[in-house]
């Protein structure tokens, strides 16, 4: 076992130590394998079956490590699965890691009821796969809930903020996607979902396969988008057109397309992508349009030089309180 991992779960790694193992971890499929597994196990010991004794969880967790190195050769005792804590809320350290679910030798009645939550914070981008195969990414300052494994005749998740998925096909199981007003059912597809709450509207894109989109709570068949199209929810309405801009859906590889898209809305999307807070004394700023595309490496500076080349303004920054004011 890589020692670093052992420590990374008991905080005995410095700042520095853990986003070094991070970034290790995003780079070595062999290691993102090993973090994950290690990850679940320690998760399952402390927080599932060890909330009351917390010692006693990580004596459990040293004699896993030791079974571990003794009998390598036993790599069925963990098989995928969805992450199985009991409430495991990952906060992602790293610009992009992807979380492998893995699967313990545990009773069906614990990982039946385990219901895990993926938070993103601003300036942050996620990668998961669920207990059924489906690929989904998260975006900045998001939130995905979703069981430990997938039982019954459905299999559901909960979004909040933006996630792109590739859903696993299997016609007896419907993948139903559900947000704050609105339910998206598919078989199998890739789309993706907006839904910041303070947006005020809630958009699906196709992009291949079928999505049916209804409101939640009403029995209404809904809209059944084909690909290429989108469906805007806004004040309970539906508007379907042509997804315009296909490079939008490129945030999950941390570039972000936009096409005469006003200031006040790329900005949104910058303090989502920067964790920073923007303010535009500059009211005129509002009426701009832009196209063009920028990607998450690029700094702040670097954005607005792009920005300035069409309409000139000042910006000024206050490190201490984390705001950016553009004036004239």
């Amino acid at each position: 076992m890589n020692e670093r991992i052992y420590k990374y779960f008991y905080e005995e790694l410095s700042p520095e130590e853990r986003l070094s193992l991070l970034h290790d971890v995003e780079a070595c499929e062999d290691l993102k394998r090993q973090f994950a597994e290690y990850q679940n196990q320690y998760a399952l010991l402390n927080l599932g079956l060890q909330m009351q004794n917390k010692i006693m969880g990580r004596q459990k967790f040293d004699q896993f490590i030791l079974q571990k190195q003794r009998y390598k050769v036993r790599k069925q005792w963990f098989r995928r699965i969805g992450y199985a804590a009991a409430v495991l809320v990952l906060i992602i350290s790293s610009s992009l890691l992807t979380y492998w679910s893995m699967r313990s030798e545990l009773s069906d009645d614990l990982s039946a009821n385990v219901m895990n939550t993926l938070y993103t914070p601003a300036g942050q981008r996620a990668q998961l796969v669920l207990q059924d195969g489906t690929e989904v990414w998260l975006n900045a300052k998001s939130k995905l809930t979703y069981p430990a494994r997938f039982t019954g005749e459905k299999r559901q998740v909960e979004v909040e903020g933006e996630a792109f998925f590739k859903v696993a096909k299997d016609p007896s199981k419907p993948f139903i996607v559900s947000t704050h007003d609105v339910n998206m059912k598919v078989l199998g597809t890739q789309f993706n979902v907006y839904s910041y709450p303070e947006a005020g509207y809630v958009q699906t894109s196709l992009l291949e396969g079928s999505v049916r989109v209804s409101f939640s709570g009403k029995d209404s068949e809904g809209i059944l988008l084909k690909p290429d199209q989108q469906v805007t929810v806004s004040n309970g309405k539906m508007k379907v057109e042509k997804i315009r801009l296909q490079d939008h859906f490129l945030w999950r590889d941390g570039i972000y397309a936009f096409e005469n898209e006003p200031l006040i809305d790329i900005l949104k999307k910058m303090e989502l992508y920067y964790d920073v807070k923007i303010i535009i004394e500059d009211t005129s700023l509002f009426k701009e349009t832009y196209t063009g595309k920028f990607r998450q490496r690029d700094s702040l500076d670097d954005v607005f030089r792009v920005l300035q080349q069409i309409r000139k303004f000042k910006v000024e920054k206050d490190i201490e309180r984390n705001t950016v004011t553009l004036k004239k």
